[in-house]
Formats: C-alpha cells, structure tokens, sequence
C-alpha cells in the first residue's frame, strides 16, 4: 500500500496529528546477507502513539506487522512483505536510578546505546551476549544468553515490560502484573506485539580481568566440570575440531588499571582479509580448510599450547567479539556435563576416526561425513538459568534443572558465497544436538520444526501459544518462520502471512515474497 492511500485509510485512526511515517522501496537484509525481502511500507514511529496508530492501521488495513532491529538474526524470522516496523527512532532511555539500579528504556535502543548511557550514570549491564548492535527488545526476545555459569539469559534482568498489543493497546506486564504475558513476552520471537518499553535492572559499572590460553582439547575435556565453568565469573571456549585444541576466555571483575590487548600487526585488516581470502579458496578446494584453521587461528591465538594473551578492560568492551563475516550460526543448549560427549563424537564425525585412534568414540551419527570440511571454530559457552529469582520465558531454551551449555557451529559466507558444506554439516550437527536432549536457540539457523519442539517443550508452548492467541487472535504478528515453529497445526490465521516464493538474489542470499 503506497503512504498515500495509507495515510488515507489513518484518517479516523487515532488522532490525525500523531503523523505515520511510513515509506515504500525499502530493501531489508538480515546483517549476514542470508535473507531480505521487500516489505510494502517501512515504518519508523519516533513516538508511543505512532507505534499505537501503525498497529491500529494494521489492523483496519488488514497488514501484518514485523518488527526489526540490526537484522543480526541470519534467518528469514524478520523478513516480510507486508509492514514491517523499526524501532532505531523510538530509542531513548527514559529513567536512571543509579541508587537502585533500576533503568526504563524505550525498546529500540541498541544494546552499545544503552551501554554507553549506563557508563555515564556509572552503571552497566550484568550480562551481555557477544555483540551489542541489537535493540534490547530483540536481545530478549530471541533468548540472547552470556558466557556465564553466575547468569542466564540476558532477560532474566528485565523487571517489566509494556508491549503494543494487535488491538493498538499498549499493556504493561512485570512478574506481579499480566504475569503470563511477562513470561511470554521475555522471549516473544515477535509473535505477540511490539515490545515498546523495557524497564531492567543494572548493576554498578565494572571491569574485567580477563585471560585466554590456547591448549590441547583433550585437557579441557579432562578439566570439564562446573568447578571448571565457575572457576571465573566469565567463561568461553572457542574449540577447533581439526587441530582438536581448545581457547579458553576467562575473566574476573578487577580494580586494576585499564590494560589494553596487545597490539599484533595480523589482528588488524591483514589477518581479515588474509582469513577472508583463504575461506574464500575453502569454497572451491574444500580440503584445504583444516590447514586454514591451523594456520589462522595459530597466527591469531598462538601455534604453541599455552600461549596466552590478557588484557583488563570496560565489561561492556571484554565482553564483546567481532563477528568478523556474514555468516550461518546454529546454536543449540544442551545439559552441561553431556559437552565433552558431544564434542567428541562431533570430532570422531568430522575427523573420520576409526577405533584405533585414541581420542576415538563411537558417533552414531546417520550421515556421511565423506569430502566434508567445516569451518572453525565451535562456540562454546555457558548459563545457568535455574539461578535466577524472575520467571522463566515459557519458550526458555536453557535445561530446566542445572546449568546449559551453548555449541554454536558457524559456517562463514566468504564474500557472501554460501558454504558448500552446509546442508550436510548441519543436518549431523542438529541430529546430533537433538540426541543430547538439546533445545535450538531461536535466533540461528536451525531447520528443526514444529513436531520435534513440540516434543521439546511440552506444556510450555501450549502456554505460550494461549498467552499469544489471547493477544492477537488474528494473527497480525505471525509469519511462515512462525508457522513452521512454533505454531499449533491448523487452519491460517486471517492476517497471518504466507509465503508464497524465495529466490536467490545477486550477491549470495535468498529473497522471499509472501502475502497475507
């Protein structure tokens, strides 16, 4: 619908002077380039009652809504072509009580934003994930988690929410009020409203000590324990399944003076495109990929075990890791003491071991692992959602009596070319992840559906989906990602959107097209 006959149709919705700032022509990308689509009208409210009247005229133009931030999820959840609203105008902090740490938000503001203007009222958050370009509202409603066994998700410091419904109400929800669409909301994939505001809860700015040591897989295997995750308030690991070595990332809060990394010639724009370069052979000799992990990740990390780098640093700088290239990311939660299991038969696969081999174990896994090479490395972190006093996100991907671990197989797009070895790799990858009794994190790029999370979740998706029935009965927020998810089977709901085709578009990526 052009803005004009939109505009057209908001006269009688809401007040005339709230404006509707609306525009067609915009192309949205995921960040990685993975997917985009071409909603009909692009949609920037800068105000509470702007946010309202889109939604309102949603409704009376019978449109679906979407809403966006950075894009940072590689797949096809945000893309639409219908409305899709962004947030990036609706983006301030409303309310600092440096006393009790309590902060309101609107929801748009990206998570570097926010961070920064904690700093300057000595503040920050508890906890963060490995980037800060997504909005608050999209860190929580994806189930973005840190590298913790002393934290869970990011959204277990949310204390309230206010979510623009379908029917253009905006409802207020915290543990004690609207409880049920607290717990829906705090992990929403989207599907029930607009988040507009988040009020959270921070703690007084911190420093970090932190310490990264390059070693043998097998000792950290050896070492794997909760004693070995808690030993540092932080704790990463970065695991190569070629060279089967391990980084461990730890760090502790400190006084110390701020200590930068040290500066290394090969982690500016060389090592960059010299890595970009060297996966971008990968795509046509596959094979050579195992040597490029020995040879990158020696030159960045060290060729010897024991190497170690440190630095101490801001939280909202230590936390953080430079994502480096577009890529597919499949991350799934799995219990914690089942991770050197898991790891080893993802070796034992990759690595075509046979019995005689001492690191060997049987893998079981259905596919063929012939001509097959990956990239590296393996994500691994860790949270413990269980400590937290908040209630739980009904779609809460953690393990449900002890602390989770996150195995995150990335796949690089070199120069946007999609890697020949995706469909095999992660088709052993989330057979293997299901296996060990694991939950896929919302945001990645998993192909796992409707009946296995089903089985997955149990009583909890039932509650979520008659917490979102209730609120938007039509549909308004749903979209194909959706349907084939995490919604109940049956009959389309009247404004939920289909897709109708996808292709691939110049440059690497695929573009989809539906219809409500």
């Amino acid at each position: 619908m052009h803005p004009i006959a939109a505009a057209e149709m908001a006269r009688g919705v809401g007040d005339d002077k709230v404006p509707f700032r609306a525009r067609p022509h915009h192309v949205h990308r995921t960040w990685a380039g993975t997917f985009s689509s071409l909603p009909e009208l692009y949609i920037q409210p800068e105000t509470l009652a702007e946010v309202e009247k889109a939604v309102s005229l949603a409704r009376r133009c019978r449109r679906r809504i979407v809403v966006t931030g950075c894009g940072h999820s590689p797949s096809n959840i945000t893309c639409t072509s219908s409305w899709m609203v962004n947030l990036d105008r609706f983006a301030r902090v409303l309310s600092v009580d440096r006393a009790s740490g309590i902060v309101v938000a609107q929801a748009g503001i990206r998570l570097y934003s926010l961070c920064d203007e904690l700093d300057r009222n000595g503040l920050a958050m508890p906890n963060l994930g490995s980037i800060n370009q997504q909005s608050i509202a999209g860190a929580i409603s994806t189930g973005t988690h840190g590298s913790s066994m002393h934290h869970g998700l990011v959204s277990e410091d949310i204390v309230a929410l206010r979510i623009t419904l379908a029917s253009g109400v905006t409802e207020y929800c915290s543990p004690d009020v609207n409880r049920d669409l607290f717990r829906a909301g705090l992990l929403s994939l989207g599907a029930l409203g607009i988040v507009v505001e988040v009020t959270l809860r921070a703690v007084p700015a911190f420093t970090l000590h932190w310490r990264q040591t390059i070693d043998a897989d097998s000792k950290l295997f050896n070492d794997w324990s909760r004693r070995f995750w808690a030993q540092s308030e932080f704790v990463r690991v970065w695991w190569f399944p070629y060279t089967r070595r391990a980084v461990v990332w730890k760090a502790e809060k400190t006084q110390e003076p701020r200590r930068d990394p040290p500066a290394s010639y090969y982690d500016r724009a060389l090592g960059y495109y010299v890595y970009h370069n060297l996966l971008y052979l990968g795509q046509l000799v596959p094979r050579v990929l195992p040597w490029v992990e020995w040879f990158v990740f020696g030159m960045q990390y060290g060729f010897a075990n024991g190497s170690t780098t440190s630095a101490i640093q801001p939280s909202r700088q230590a936390l953080l890791m430079n994502c480096l290239y577009s890529q597919f990311v499949n991350e799934w939660a799995i219990p914690l003491a089942k991770g050197p299991e898991a790891l080893r038969r993802l070796s034992s696969w990759l690595n075509h071991l046979t019995p005689d081999d001492p690191d060997y174990v049987p893998h079981n896994i259905p596919f063929s692992a012939d001509g097959l090479y990956v990239h590296a490395p393996v994500e691994v972190r860790v949270s413990d959602t269980t400590l937290t006093s908040s209630p739980r996100p009904y779609l809460d991907p953690t393990v449900d009596d002890g602390p989770t671990l996150y195995l995150n197989a990335t796949l690089y797009r070199p120069y946007h070319c999609d890697p020949p070895c995706r469909r095999r790799y992660y088709q052993a990858f989330e057979w293997l992840m299901r296996d060990m009794g694991g939950r896929p994190h919302w945001a990645k790029n998993f192909e796992t559906h409707r009946p296995e999370i089903e089985a997955m979740y149990g009583q909890r998706i039932q509650d979520f989906r008659r917490v979102r029935d209730e609120v938007d009965p039509d549909g308004m927020f749903v979209g194909p990602w959706h349907r084939d998810r995490i919604m109940a089977s049956g009959d389309k709901l009247q404004l939920e959107e289909v897709e109708t085709a996808r292709r691939t578009v110049p440059g690497g990526g695929l573009r989809t097209y539906g219809e409500v």
